[in-house]
């Protein structure tokens, strides 16, 4: 990953940017247009009715460039490995050094054909114009699924920001694309939102640097949103970082600004949460949320960074015959407990198609008294989320919904910053009854290391948990790791084991840096 001291960079009008500048073409061969794809399957890139599993290492070496990145997909049923990167066949971009190609990544079918199609960022990569190099702009690319199989012979569209949306501009330090969501609205219609926390925006002859936007998609709409659109919480400020998280389901979507001051407490963080159904040609604000919200428990304080992961499930309540509302967790990593510096902490709310919202649950280590652990400095409990409904189809209670909670900077033992997982039921009516924390050698395998940060990459499905360790220090895994368990497992109903990828097994190659990575 290319680092920096700030995101801030003057603003420049800079147009003439195009795909060719960024060496990025559309392309579409015979296999990329095969018909014989199967929908109703997630993650299914060959259309066979199998689920595949996506594996990034945005820290990968590619053709000699360090931290170029690339991201290999597994398919089901043992049908091989596809390495997707901005070397391969039909992509026509070039690796380069630390351009983090995999930083980010969504799935969904964004041409309705029945397999799925990959989004990946490449946040950090440098974009031409002229004779001036726009450096960390980012590009994302849309590699579309085929009946056999996606990498070379597919689809590939690449984007700047400035060819997603010909409104913006792609401009140096934007990040475009740090962050992704995608999926499919109730009304079938594809959608994607790229975050752009780097985006500077200019107010009344101020300009705000790194207050971030989203790009937007839906059908034909193609549309930037910040903090200074219609109807959208908060001020813009600079600092904000506007799309640095996203989370989404079929009729809600989202957005973390971490950066987010509330009142003099800079750093405090907030979440605005849209409606996909378009009005005034953008999404529909329903709400803004932080610490200072109305029901919701804490209190804004300097360097909380509410919002700095964020995740949603569907919700369906008992007067509903379909998910009319989400579940909106929502982690607090730099959260002080007592004295205990950045324990962190999370939060869970209902929100409703009006806008409404009821905090359901909050946690610390601390809090409630009965929960497995206890707050210790630098745990940052909440620096990645990720919440599950395991049944969409039935009236929403405790048993159905699940909470994965990241903490990196957890001690095992005596194994520093070894990072554990926190399971809760965030439903439960005392939700420390049945949680329980999974750590490397107690509910994940492997042996826990010293600064593995397990906890730091998470994501959920209604069957599975992912758990990535793309920074593991045990020489097994020290190329990253990725562990896929079932929630019947994670609950103690069944014990089919997890499933383990790493690089040199599976058939996987023995090369990478940092395998599991997920934001």
């Amino acid at each position: 990953m290319r680092t920096r001291t700030h995101l801030a960079r003057g603003l420049a009008a800079l147009a003439g940017l195009s795909l060719a500048a960024l060496g990025v073409v559309t392309l579409t061969s015979p296999e990329a247009v095969a018909a014989t794809c199967t929908a109703g399957t997630a993650n299914d890139f060959n259309g066979d009715g199998v689920g595949d599993t996506v594996l990034a290492d945005p820290d990968a070496t590619v053709n000699g460039a360090k931290r170029a990145g690339l991201v290999r997909v597994v398919f089901g049923g043992g049908k091989g490995v596809s390495e997707i990167s901005q070397a391969t066949s039909g992509m026509a971009a070039t690796p380069e050094t630390g351009d983090g190609f995999g930083t980010s990544y969504a799935v969904y079918d964004a041409d309705l054909d029945g397999c799925a199609d990959l989004v990946v960022a490449a946040p950090y990569e440098d974009v031409a114009s002229g004779s001036t190099q726009l450096v960390d702009a980012g590009a994302i690319y849309v590699i579309h699924g085929t009946a056999t199989g996606i990498g070379a012979g597919s689809k590939i569209e690449g984007y700047t920001q400035g060819e997603f949306n010909p409104i913006s501009t792609t401009e140096a330090y934007d990040w475009f694309g740090y962050a992704l969501k995608a999926g499919t609205t109730a009304s079938n219609a594809p959608y994607l939102v790229a975050g752009v926390p780097g985006e500077n925006i200019a107010v009344n002859g101020t300009t705000y640097s790194d207050a971030g936007l989203i790009e937007y998609a839906q059908g034909s709409t193609r549309i930037g949103v910040s903090q200074n659109s219609a109807g959208v919480t908060g001020a813009i400020e600079a600092n904000d970082r506007f799309g640095s998280s996203l989370a989404g389901t079929n009729r809600y979507f989202a957005v973390g600004s971490p950066g987010e001051s509330i009142g003099d407490e800079e750093f405090a963080g907030g979440v605005q949460v849209f409606s996909h159904t378009l009005s005034g040609g953008i999404p529909t604000p329903l709400l803004g949320l932080d610490q200072d919200s109305t029901g919701m428990t804490g209190t804004p304080e300097a360097n909380d960074g509410f919002g700095t992961s964020i995740s949603m499930t569907g919700y369906r309540p008992s007067d509903q015959t379909y998910n009319s509302d989400v579940l909106l967790a929502i982690g607090v990593p730099g959260e002080d407990v007592g004295t205990a510096a950045d324990a962190g902490g999370v939060s869970v709310v209902r929100i409703q198609p009006s806008g409404a919202f009821t905090q359901v649950t909050a946690m610390d280590g601390n809090t409630p008294s009965d929960l497995e652990g206890d707050a210790v400095a630098g745990d940052f409990m909440g620096q990645r989320v990720a919440i599950t409904n395991t049944d969409t189809n039935v009236v929403t209670t405790s048993a159905t919904v699940r909470l994965a909670v990241g903490e990196p900077g957890k001690d095992v033992g005596t194994v520093k910053d070894a990072g554990a997982v926190h399971i809760i039921r965030p439903l439960d009516a005392a939700i420390g009854t049945a949680d329980k924390i999974l750590t490397r050698g107690s509910g994940l395998p492997g042996t826990a290391t010293a600064r593995d940060y397990t906890g730091m990459a998470l994501s959920a499905g209604s069957t599975y948990l992912y758990v990535g360790v793309p920074y593991s220090k045990e020489s097994a895994t020290s190329k990253g790791v990725l562990y896929v368990r079932s929630w019947t497992d994670v609950d103690g109903t069944t014990s089919t084991g997890t499933t383990t990828y790493r690089p040199g097994s599976g058939g996987l190659p023995d090369a990478g840096a940092a395998l599991g990575a997920m934001r």
